[in-house]
């Protein structure tokens, strides 16, 4: 007992320090911005929480008042995206705060509705001609492939027409320089660049270069033409893409390093965006809901110019929920009544720490991570496995059970014959490879916008390796079923590993895990016949 409440203590202490590490503020460069200094503009849509514009949802004044009083503090001008939603509210209260708008006209197939958006734009522009400085007909309408290069050109010259205003077009970059005839029916040339979001992903460490780079180069191409960034950015959370890591740190020292070249250049630029837009999960995934300025639940800034900034800011919660579970798996180990080894317990010990270090990390992702009633019912189950895994294996340590093959969990006339805690261990084991296969398909499949399980699945799977390592009884004899979920797992690893490439350490962490995991389910001996 005196030794395992040695190896807890230092399991604790390891947890905690690792967390402290994690938690501690990383220096950003001085602030782009002199004292009392603002922002050029910064996107905005007014949905809350649970809204979003699929569901049209009532948007109260009081919002979006309270909204502006908080941007004007940061910027000049706030970009908007359409002009007939709840966004025909912004001018008013934009203009009762001194803040300039570039009126957005969201344009689609719908002929229709583009019809109501122009209308509903140029009464706007009308009625506010002291606050709009001009207006944005169309946002990325060419990448989504839903409208002409002529109808785009065409809405331009009618909106120009009707309001006197400088009009332009917003696309990703890209496509301004397979449309160049739009130029000439644009007064500005409004250009996306958005550094983690290309192609091939640009690291934050190198994004500042890249826009730069690729607005040098759209000037070159439209010479004599003002070109406005109507789109920069970098999320705070979400998975990594080859290089680009989001977080809180690269998050402001992206956008402190693009507004001090905007300053220095002459550069005209809009930062995207000023508050978190939960809603956007849903297309993009975690990710999409992290590029604000400014948090969604509490609405106050996630970072400051030139202030340190922790990427983990919740590290003591982090820290106590691990030790917590860390705890937990100790617990289950000495309800097991039996006196162990120097073996087992330090097998318990690695456990507990492996199980530990993740489960806080896993906890507080949760509620980022996944919007839609399927992908929280599945993250709240790996998040069970990730805390009932290690206790169960530490239990079956203890009392020198073996590791099952998926027959004992799957074959009802099985279960009458068999220990509870044989059976249990098998029935999570299942459950941790059902978890890991959904999820390592899901990054075949769908690799651009699922994230990485790393966190929830780095204690269930180190678990059950050990336990199938100390219990091992002759040489493994897998089924067709363990061999089909090895061979799934495998591939989807190695995939990934090609497919993001070995500077995404989130996705060779996945993708060690999901060969460890395979290679445990490999090792236990199938049920006869």
């Amino acid at each position: 007992m005196v030794r395992s409440l040695i190896l807890l203590a230092l399991v604790a202490s390891g947890i905690g320090l690792v967390w402290y590490g994690l938690g501690q503020p990383v220096a950003m460069p001085p602030s782009p911005l002199a004292a009392d200094e603002k922002l050029t503009c910064v996107s905005y849509t007014p949905f809350h929480g649970d809204q979003a514009p699929f569901s049209r949802p009532r948007i109260p004044e009081e919002q979006i008042a309270e909204d502006m009083e908080r941007l004007s503090n940061l910027t000049s001008c706030v970009r908007t995206y359409a002009a007939s939603g709840p966004e025909r509210m912004v001018p008013e209260h934009a203009s009762r705060h001194g803040l300039k708008v570039l009126q957005g006209i969201w344009l689609s197939r719908d002929l229709a509705e583009n019809r109501n958006e122009i209308e509903a734009a140029i009464k706007l522009a009308r009625s506010y001609p002291e606050t709009i400085d001009g207006l944005v007909v169309g946002n990325e309408a060419l990448l989504r492939g839903e409208l002409s290069t002529g109808q785009v050109a065409a809405y331009l010259e009618e909106v120009r027409n009707r309001t006197g205003l400088p009009v332009t077009y917003a696309d990703v970059w890209e496509f301004w320089l397979k449309a160049p005839e739009l130029a000439d029916a644009a007064d500005f040339v409004t250009i996306h660049i958005l550094p983690y979001w290309e192609d091939h992903p640009v690291s934050a460490e190198k994004a500042v270069a890249h826009v730069d780079a690729v607005r040098r180069r759209v000037a070159e191409a439209f010479p004599g033409k003002e070109i406005w960034i109507g789109e920069v950015g970098w999320p705070s959370a979400g998975r990594m893409r080859e290089e680009a890591l989001p977080s809180p740190a690269n998050q402001a020292r992206v956008l402190s390093g693009v507004v001090a070249a905007a300053k220095k250049d002459g550069w005209k630029v809009n930062l995207i965006e000023a508050f978190d837009q939960p809603w956007k999960r849903q297309l993009e995934g975690t990710v999409g809901g992290n590029w604000g300025l400014f948090d969604n639940v509490e609405r106050e800034p996630k970072f400051r110019f030139g202030e340190p900034v922790s990427n983990h800011k919740q590290w003591r919660l982090a820290a106590a929920l691990g030790i917590g579970a860390a705890l937990l798996v100790f617990v289950s180990a000495w309800l097991a009544g039996k006196r162990r080894s120097w073996r087992e317990d330090a097998a318990i010990a690695v456990m507990a720490l492996a199980s530990g270090l993740m489960f806080g990390w896993a906890a507080l992702k949760l509620p980022q991570e996944g919007l839609l009633p399927f992908d929280r019912l599945i993250g709240a189950i790996m998040l069970a496995l990730a805390l009932a895994v290690p206790m169960a294996v530490a239990f079956a340590v203890s009392r020198g059970a073996r590791l099952h093959g998926f027959a004992m969990a799957l074959d009802p006339f099985r279960w009458r014959d068999r220990e509870p805690v044989a059976l249990g261990l098998a029935i999570l084991l299942v459950a941790v490879a059902v978890m890991a296969m959904q999820a390592g398909l899901g990054l075949v499949f769908d690799p651009r916008y699922k994230d990485f399980p790393f966190a929830a699945l780095t204690g269930p799977v180190v678990a059950l390796a050990i336990l199938a390592i100390m219990t091992s009884n002759g040489p493994p004899r897998p089924g067709i079923a363990e061999i089909v979920a090895a061979s799934l797992l495998a591939g989807s690893a190695l995939f990934i590993i090609v497919n993001e490439g070995i500077a995404n350490w989130q996705a060779l962490w996945f993708a060690g895990l999901l060969i460890v995991l395979a290679l445990t389910v490999l090792r236990v001996r199938a049920a006869p016949g």
